[in-house]
């Protein structure tokens, strides 16, 4: 994107919005401006940015973007409908027009920039973007970026703040509304980080900004503008609920009823399905979930889909997924086969539950991509018997995973084997179509 964002501080851009500066071809080829405005309004915007908005026969923003860069707008003004879909759609209606798009900050960085650049090509926009409220709040708190995490929980769970609660970790998060710090103070202290330190930045960049500090558990600020992003300094007190980084978690984690794949067995499995930016898991026969939610955690881009045929298995699936910070983990309550018709393609595919039922392990072959991995556990002698068979056909890996445990014996200690487990994983050549596809 760098070929085509500006700098906001060189006044020597200004040519490229200017009226007449492009012939009109190129003229057309680049309708589309972006532009980046903060709390400052037009004051804070280099000459390019406010010559792009002049130029324009349309700018749609929110109405409080429409008012910050009023002075500046000499075309029509048009503010985002609802939902905001259909304001997408009336922005790519007027292509060929000269539009302006108002975001707020960098318009690329949770902004209506990344959702714009879905539809439409990089060289028919140009952008030229604003210090986020990222870069603002670390400058104001002193905190380097490259050293921080940067999450939003606007619109969106708050649970996923979770899976980032690890001791000495400093966090900027943006929330949705003047609720959102106390909330997240609350959140903090449930979980045994009472001791953090959140610092609440509110309307940053402009003349009503604020930057306050309070400790988790004694959390009492109040009259918080609408406007506000929130540093967290974790500190975890004894107790505190911290999810690792690597698959495997304790089992003390999940609340289940027995139908969980063990954390050894559960790190095994998901060395083996080898997750990859991006991708989608099937998790058939979920249990308690914990295979699709460790998926999940290994990456902000991975996606999972839960099949559980027992509804309360599948509720506690859903609880577990927003415990674990991974809300967004989709349950199907339902029975494979049928209940994997009109799923995402997927990537992956365990079955941890089922693969002895007829047309389970069919249906996932079937739909598993070229190149994607499938991975059935086996604790029965019935299902062990299937699986060999299926490597003797197809090939791929057959492990047989035995655990042992210390544990007391009278006033001695032994070793208390659990049920071992069979593990057959296999990778679609790449060459092979899945059925159905042409080849």
């Amino acid at each position: 994107m760098t070929s085509f964002l500006a700098d906001a501080d060189a006044g020597s851009n200004a040519e490229v919005f200017a009226p007449g500066a492009r012939g009109d071809d190129a003229q057309e080829r680049g309708w589309l401006s972006i532009v980046g405005i903060g709390e400052d309004g037009l004051a804070g915007l280099s000459p390019a940015a406010r010559a792009a908005i002049e130029r324009a026969e349309i700018v749609f923003g929110g109405a409080r973007h429409l008012a910050l860069a009023g002075a500046a707008v000499t075309g029509r003004a048009q503010a985002w409908p609802s939902p905001f879909e259909h304001g997408v759609e009336m922005v790519l209606a007027a292509r060929g027009r000269r539009v302006c798009v108002l975001a707020s900050g960098d318009p690329f960085l949770y902004g209506v920039g990344a959702v714009l650049a879905r539809h439409v090509p990089a060289d028919e926009m140009r952008a030229i973007p604003a210090p986020s409220s990222f870069s603002l709040a670390a400058a104001r708190i002193g905190w380097p970026l490259a050293d921080t995490a940067c999450l939003t929980v606007h619109g969106r769970a708050l649970d996923l703040i979770r899976a980032h609660l690890h001791p000495g970790r400093r966090l900027l998060a943006l929330t949705s509304d003047g609720e959102g710090p106390q909330t997240l103070a609350r959140l903090m202290s449930e979980l045994g980080f009472g001791q953090s330190r959140i610092h609440v930045l509110e309307a940053l960049g402009g003349p009503r900004e604020r930057v306050r500090t309070a400790l988790a558990a004694t959390f009492d600020l109040d009259g918080i503008d609408t406007l506000n992003l929130v540093g967290i300094e974790v500190v975890a007190g004894e107790g505190a609920r911290i999810i690792a980084l690597t698959p495997g978690l304790p089992d003390e984690l999940y609340e289940h009823d027995g139908q969980l794949t063990k954390r050894e067995v559960r790190a095994m499995t998901l060395g083996a399905l080898a997750p990859r930016r991006g991708e989608t898991l099937w998790d058939i026969g979920a249990g308690a979930g914990s295979i699709g939610i460790e998926w999940m955690l290994a990456d902000p881009s991975l996606k999972a889909i839960a099949i559980e045929e027992v509804p309360a298995r599948a509720a506690r699936a859903r609880r577990n997924a927003s415990a674990m910070g991974v809300p967004g983990l989709k349950v199907i309550e339902g029975r494979a086969p049928q209940a994997l018709g009109g799923l995402a393609p997927p990537d992956a595919i365990f079955i941890g539950g089922g693969a002895g039922d007829a047309g389970v392990v069919e249906a996932a072959l079937a739909a598993l991509k070229p190149g994607g991995r499938l991975v059935v556990n086996a604790v029965t002698l019935e299902t062990e018997a299937r699986l060999i068979a299926l490597h003797a056909a197809r090939g791929g890996e057959l492990v047989r995973l035995s655990i042992a445990r210390a544990a007391p014996v009278g006033e001695l200690t032994g070793w208390r084997p659990a049920m071992p487990v069979t593990q057959w994983s296999w990778t679609r050549p790449a060459g092979e179509a899945a059925r159905g596809e042409a080849r």
